[in-house]
């Protein structure tokens, strides 16, 4: 099989990783792709978000399958297109990719359906979203953004004065463009977070390995929200007993409400968890593999990855066994200095092989290029750097120890992923 992968970065190369794994898959092509997803797939200079130029690369390199793995181009319809084309696809439709791209679609699907999750307001005022929060008095109170913003459409107030700031910024100022024109209030909820990728083929879902995400920039978990600085898998906190409760109340429940509305959900549904006191609740949902979980939840996948993705588009992932090894696996991403803010490029990387690798941990390529035949930097997150191990102690040691291999100026990463699923393990 010749496999077409959409994206560019350190989740398509976890993806595209995988999928060679198999030797059902011959090739895969990507586009636009990276530096060192280069190594592993062909890549076209074709822009994740251009469905015609998608459509005829797909029909140009006679592809059997095409992946659409980021969230711009699955809202967009790409997924419609291929498959009305007659391409096997794995992402969903458009109009069940809006249970990530629109958090108002999301919120009112979960409370018409009894999906337990934060109590909450939609506005499209601005004024009369600062009176309900004025009047409400209750704080942290979180502000989303409606439409995707690249992960950092949500902010959490910790008062009044910085609720108006969010609320004007993303309202008025329009710092996530349209994705602003609409946004929601909702109560903050505290307790550990979970994250849960599955496979769902519109009927069936079968989630994935859990993980822990690491989102703020800095260590202890301060500074600016980013796309995920790091991830650990299995997350200690989501037991038997807690997975049980999800697929009773959440997973199942959500399937069968995509279903019930007429875009049953086909590709990888992503549940954002918080297991509250009250029980485990959805802060949010992705309709795509997410970015770093993606690299730390398939080194743990048995089964082909190939097999799994032909089930869901064919509606028969009831048929198949899909495993997980019962290791841990650990992801540590390497930074530009600056980011999530303003950060420079095209920075030299050093301690890389010819292949963007080095010993003892598989390198996963976000945000790289080359400059004079030498991988440098293009992104904010640029490489994430991944090891398994018995336990998670020794998969975090892997892929620390990996990192010191690997050179570029300003490099950041944080040097606590992990610590508070350890802490858990206590």
């Amino acid at each position: 099989m010749k496999v077409l992968m959409v994206g560019s970065g350190g989740r398509e190369h976890a993806l595209i990783k995988k999928l060679l794994e198999s030797d059902r898959v011959d090739s895969v092509i990507c586009a636009p792709g990276n530096a060192g997803i280069s190594c592993d797939a062909q890549c076209f200079s074709v822009a994740a978000t251009d469905i015609d130029g998608m459509l005829d690369l797909a029909k140009e390199q006679a592809v059997d399958f095409v992946f659409v793995a980021p969230d711009d181009p699955l809202a967009l319809g790409m997924v419609d297109v291929m498959e009305e084309n007659g391409f096997k696809c794995f992402g969903p439709s458009a109009l069940a990719a809006r249970i990530e791209s629109s958090k108002v679609f999301s919120k009112n699907l979960m409370k018409k359906y009894g999906i337990p999750t934060a109590a909450y307001e939609v506005f499209s005022d601005a004024g009369e979203a600062i009176s309900y929060i004025e009047k409400n008095g209750k704080f942290p109170v979180v502000v989303k953004a409606d439409g995707l913003a690249l992960g950092k459409g949500v902010i959490i107030a910790e008062n009044l004065a910085d609720a108006k700031d969010a609320v004007k910024s993303i309202m008025e100022d329009k710092v996530f463009g349209a994705s602003g024109n609409n946004i929601v209030v909702e109560e903050f909820l505290t307790g550990p977070e979970v994250s849960v990728l599955s496979f769902a083929d519109g009927k069936t879902v079968v989630p994935m390995v859990s993980s822990m995400d690491h989102k703020r920039a800095l260590d202890g978990d301060k500074g600016l929200n980013t796309g995920g600085m790091g991830t650990v898998a299995p997350n200690p906190y989501y037991t038997a007993d807690v997975a049980d409760e999800c697929m009773k109340t959440i997973f199942e429940p959500t399937i069968k409400a995509m279903a019930a509305e007429g875009c049953p959900f086909k590709g990888c549904l992503y549940f954002g968890l918080m297991l509250t006191p009250d029980g485990p609740k959805v802060i949010e949902y992705n309709s795509r593999f997410g970015d770093p979980e993606t690299q730390v939840v398939l080194p743990l996948l048995e089964t082909p990855l190939i097999d799994v993705i032909e089930a869901v588009a064919d509606e028969k992932l009831d048929e198949i066994d899909v495993k997980f090894s019962d290791e841990a696996c650990a992801c540590v991403i390497m930074a530009s200095g600056g980011y999530p803010g303003s950060y420079a490029k095209g920075i030299e990387i050093k301690g890389l092989d010819a292949n963007g690798n080095v010993e003892g941990a598989t390198v996963y390529h976000a945000g790289t290029k080359y400059v004079d035949d030498k991988f440098a930097t293009n992104g904010g997150r640029v490489l994430g750097i991944t090891a398994k191990g018995a336990d998670l102690k020794s998969a975090l040691a892997g892929a620390y120890s990996a990192t010191e291999k690997i050179y570029f100026e300003g490099a950041h990463k944080r040097s606590d992923i992990g610590k508070r699923a350890l802490d858990a393990l206590k």
